[in-house]
């Protein structure tokens, strides 16, 4: 009884680490050179640490969060989730973003990113798009964005592999 609980305990942290994004242990963190493209052919644009989640409001008009927010330092490069066209490298509200447009019909979307390409420039997945800026609304690091469609945004970490949960021995 009191391994399993233990056992459970470990997978209920583990899964709590990634839900939340909480820093793994330096054995278990992906490296930020060796990103493997997923199944759909997207990687994370920056090492993958969720400091803000996906939160798709019911009503396009409703407040929400419409992409993840990912741990950067101002200046870090920021790379493109996957192969695509830029569609976008300019200023909305006052924010510098990038936009790449994808072969399966999806947009990623980066922010606040000073870019270092031009509209339709054709990029492939890890090429750097541009450096990160500050940002001016309160939230630290890249905001990264998914749309499949005019209105249709999805949670961008969708687009990567589920993680590998390891057991170790105890």
């Amino acid at each position: 009884m009191k391994l399993s609980r233990l056992i459970f305990s470990s997978l209920l942290i583990t899964a709590t680490t990634f839900a939340t994004g909480a820093t793994l242990p330096a054995a278990a963190a992906p490296s930020p050179t060796a990103a493997q493209p997923s199944a759909r052919g997207y990687s994370p644009p920056v090492p993958l640490r969720v400091i803000r989640a996906f939160d798709n409001p019911d009503h396009n008009w409703l407040p929400g969060h419409r992409g993840v927010d990912l741990a950067a330092d101002v200046g870090q490069p920021i790379a493109a989730a996957g192969p695509g066209t830029v569609a976008f490298a300019g200023v909305v509200a006052g924010t510098p973003s990038v936009s790449v447009e994808h072969a399966d019909g999806l947009r990623t979307t980066y922010s606040p990113v000073y870019a270092h390409v031009q509209v339709g420039q054709t990029v492939a997945a890890g090429d750097v798009l541009g450096t990160l800026a500050p940002t001016f609304d309160g939230y630290p690091g890249l905001h990264w964005g998914a749309l499949d469609g005019p209105d249709s945004y999805l949670n961008p970490l969708e687009l990567l592999d589920a993680p590998t949960i390891r057991l170790k021995p105890v």
